[in-house]
């Protein structure tokens, strides 16, 4: 009887050193490797339609690389939706002011991402860029910006912000979204930070039949 009781606990013990080892392996995966996610705003239209679904590449990421101009990016979105002209002069990074303070709340936040709250926009600018909004147009560098991936007559503005004449600073990328009358993006909050980028779209999974790799620019 001992030892059909210690069989069985022995059994229970193995399956959850199995189920504890599974889900690891799935979190890890996640966090370091790559990930589906669901388009959920209009802000990157007609590239990403809302309700797609995309399977997103972290590894990146994980070898704390930046992405390159045209490539579509999820990072964290940032705490201060708008900066003013003054935050501007004096840092045009977006701000990440509501930072967790346990490891547990750390974990669950950057992890699991439970409540977590991400963008999705397109790289228009890098380290050094000079990135200039005028006349509905956008020019890096002193010359316009080919964008094909937008639809026909659309008008970049200012978004509601103030950053729009800014140089990118070191390690942090200008993003702005597709579908530019709908997106808040750099141009009201500022550049993102490396740190804060999450992944790179790479492919869009459903529907099926628009499956294949997104190129930067589709």
């Amino acid at each position: 009887m001992e030892e059909k009781k210690f069989n069985i606990m022995k059994e229970i013990l193995e399956w959850l050193i199995c189920i504890a080892a599974a889900l690891i392996i799935s979190i890890a995966f996640k966090y370091y490797v790559g990930t589906p996610t669901m388009v959920k705003q209009p802000s990157m239209y007609p590239t990403l339609k809302e309700n797609q679904r995309l399977w997103l590449n972290r590894w990146d990421r994980t070898r704390k690389i930046l992405p390159e101009k045209g490539d579509i990016v999820t990072f964290e979105a940032p705490s201060t939706s708008v900066l003013t002209q003054e935050e501007i002069k004096e840092n045009p990074i977006a701000r990440y002011e509501n930072q967790n303070k346990s490891i547990i709340e750390k974990f669950v936040y950057n992890v699991l991402e439970i409540k977590k709250v991400s963008y999705i926009k397109r790289v228009i600018g890098v380290p050094g860029d000079h990135v200039v909004i005028k006349d509905g147009k956008v020019y890096v560098n002193d010359s316009e910006l080919t964008e094909n991936y937008l639809r026909p007559g659309v008008i970049t503005d200012n978004g509601r912000g103030n950053c729009i004449d800014v140089v990118v600073p070191e390690n942090s990328i200008f993003v702005m979204g597709d579908n530019r009358t709908q997106s808040t993006d750099s141009r009201s909050f500022g550049c993102i930070p490396l740190e804060k980028i999450e992944s790179k779209v790479w492919i869009r999974i459903w529907p099926l039949n628009q499956f294949g790799k997104i190129d930067k620019e589709s």
